[in-house]
This record gives structure tokens, sequence and C-alpha cells, in this order.
């Protein structure tokens, strides 16, 4: 037997979940809460700002409406963070509460070219990307359940904020839907002192790049500090002890997995994977490595975070926070109706066609769906007339 999945359920479906998540109200009878979703959803598909994606719909209001109904519609940024989870909560299987998961945490800079709005610690400096050094932070936990890859939390990153806070905010945020970490699989921005110390002492088992720190080989003494891990020739095990700057140290254990790299990338000969983790027992190296690949897949959700953002020149961080919300609510949504509508049933699990519905092609169904019911317009208001300006030529 054989279903169709309708591009008007997958829209109301998102629309509602976004709406009562975030408690958006009408503003006016000519931009009630549907209409500006409708509006949002059309520029997260085609990429581009509220102002420019209201053009094309016939139905929508003014600019200026939206401009006003979208800020009387957002909170507070505490408030809108909160309610941001909740939305990404919605779609996170019940199976992910019974037992603890391996969480992913990474940080993600928005670039941002501008002054910001009420205090200069909204606005991160970073190395330079897409011509500037100014961004909008944003820190996440991701997980995998059974092929599939949600963002279960969300938080706003300001310029000063300890990295032990950001991730105590997202796993507090995690707990809180229910999700528990078994392993931490963390970036080498995390890699510090005051971070291992408080993971050591909230007892979470973590897993982390070793940063190689300390003299060359070709340095007269030798090499020293942890990048004597770089020139080992057969994989290993140790243990390192990092120190701060105001003296207090951590220690880890250390797994160097040295391999072939056998030709990839145009390159040959050794390479040296160097990981530092606490808490757990790893059965080999090799297993260090191919359990760490599984954080790559937050960059991949950082990926279509970017595939369905849409742009703003606005200087207000709520507004900004809503769009990034909305791109990973919508990717939620991607992956569940992977994971419960669009699966074959089978024996031993269900068999996931991502072939079916990918990303993009969802968000083109919600810009359909958007000017089916608003209506398209291609017609340009204009203050010349054709007919006069062909006849001058």
């Amino acid at each position: 037997m054989q279903y169709t999945l309708r591009a008007t359920t997958v829209y109301h479906h998102a629309r509602f979940l976004l709406q009562d998540a975030l408690g958006l109200t009408d503003f006016s009878p000519a931009c009630p809460a549907p209409t500006l979703l409708a509006v949002v959803f059309a520029a997260t598909a085609r990429l581009t700002s509220l102002f420019a994606a209201g053009l094309r719909l016939l139905g929508a209001p003014s600019a200026e409406t939206l401009r006003k109904a979208l800020l009387a519609s957002l909170p507070a940024l505490g408030e809108l963070e909160a309610r941001c989870n909740d939305a990404l909560e919605a779609h996170l299987p019940r199976r992910l509460r019974r037992r603890k998961q391996r969480l992913a945490l990474d940080l993600t800079l928005v670039p941002y070219h501008g002054r910001y709005d009420r205090a200069p610690d909204e606005v991160v400096r970073g190395q330079a990307k897409s011509g500037t050094t100014h961004f909008h932070a944003y820190a996440t936990v991701y997980l995998i359940f059974r092929g599939q890859r949600f963002t279960v939390a969300l938080t706003v990153v300001h310029a000063g904020d300890p990295l032990k806070e950001v991730i105590r905010r997202l796993l507090r945020r995690a707990a809180a839907a229910g999700v528990r970490p078994a392993l931490l699989l963390l970036d080498r921005e995390f890699y510090s002192v005051d971070v291992i110390r408080y993971l050591q002492a909230a007892r979470y088992p973590f897993l982390m790049p070793l940063v190689c720190r300390g003299r060359k080989a070709d340095h007269p003494k030798g090499p020293s500090g942890s990048r004597v891990y770089c020139y080992w020739k057969r994989s290993g095990w140790d243990r390192y002890t990092l120190r701060a700057a105001d003296g207090r140290s951590a220690t880890v254990s250390v797994g160097v997995h040295v391999r072939n790299r056998r030709g990839r990338r145009g390159k040959q000969g050794r390479e040296r994977l160097i990981y530092g983790y606490w808490g757990f027992r790893p059965s080999s190296v090799s297993w260090l490595s191919q359990t760490y690949r599984q954080r790559f897949g937050i960059e991949s959700s950082y990926r279509q975070l970017r595939e369905a953002k849409a742009k703003t020149c606005s200087r207000k961080p709520e507004v900004r926070l809503f769009l990034v919300a909305v791109a990973l609510v919508l990717r939620n949504v991607w992956v569940w109706l992977h994971y419960a509508v669009l699966s074959t049933p089978r024996r031993g699990g269900r068999q996931l066609n991502e072939e079916r519905l990918r990303f993009k092609a969802m968000l083109l169904l919600l810009l359909h769906e958007a000017e089916r019911w608003l209506g398209v317009t291609d017609d340009i208001v204009m203050e010349r007339s054709v007919a006069e300006a062909f006849d001058s030529d």
C-alpha cells in the first residue's frame, strides 16, 4: 500500500509548529501570523530578505508592515531563545530519552557587516571570513539517531562568554528536552583548561582533538609539549597535562592514531590523529578516530543552515536569532519527515529514503505553497512609462 505526502500537509505542519512554539500572534488584519510566516518561508527558500520575498508575493503586505509585524512578534532575546529551543525539541523522537546519547557541540559564526544594536558584546570577533572579522555567534548541540541527525539545542554566544558556560547552557537545555549525554564530541575550539576541568567536575565523558603546542622537531632541544605526539611513528596511548596562564592544570588521556594517507587529497605518508579524552576506556585508537568522525555531521547541519537562512540587514539580534532558528527548525522537520513518514518499515529497522525529499526540495515546496496561497507577481512598479521609454529610444 502506498500513500501520498502532499505539499500542503508539510507546509501547514511547519507553519503550525513555528507559530505555536514561537508564540507568533497576528499583528494586523493585513499581516496576520500565517501571512508573516508565508513570507518568511519564501525568503528562506529563495535565500533573500523578507522585503525581496514580499515583492514577489501578490498578497503580501508592504515591507514596512512586515518589519513592524516581525519586531512586534519577537520577545526579548532570552525568551526568544527558550521558544526556539522548544521548537527544536518538538520533533525529537521519544526513543532519545530512553538512554544516553553521543552529543556533538560546536560553534557557528554568521558573518556580520555593521555596528552592534545595543551592546558591543552582541558581536564576536574572529578570523576573517566573507570579508569581515565580526560575527553573530551561535552554539548548538547535535546528535545522530539511527542515521538521522537532529539539532537538540541552540544558544546565543556573546563576546567574552566563557566556553564552559556555553556548554553548561547547551547541556541544561538538552537535559530539559530529555536528552542526556553519554559522550561529548567537541571541536578543538573547546580545548582549554577551564572547559576540561568543568567537564571532569560535572562527570561528562568527552573526546576532542589534542592541540599540538611546543617546540618543533627542528629545534636544537627537540620537540616539547604536546607537539611530541606529532612525531610518533606508531599508534599508542599516553597522558598529558596542559596548564593555563594562571597556573591551573588539567590532565587528559591521549590516543595517537598513526595511519597511512594512501594518496588522499594528493598527500602521501603517515598521518597522525591525536585525541584527548576522559571518562571512558576506548577499545583502540582507531575506535577514537571512527567515533570522532560522527562529529562531522554537525558541519553538515551548518551547511544546511546556510541553505535555509533568510538574509537581513537588521541590527536586532532577535531578528537574526529568529532567522537562524527557522532554518534549524525546518531542518529538524525535514529530518523528522524522513524518520517518521518517508522511511520504509522493515524488520531490523526503518530504511531511510533520502532521495524522496531533499532538503532544498522541501524548501521549494514551502515556497510554492506560499506562492499558491498569497499569489505570485512578476510586475515591477515604476514611475516611467514603458511605451514612452521605447518611443523615446
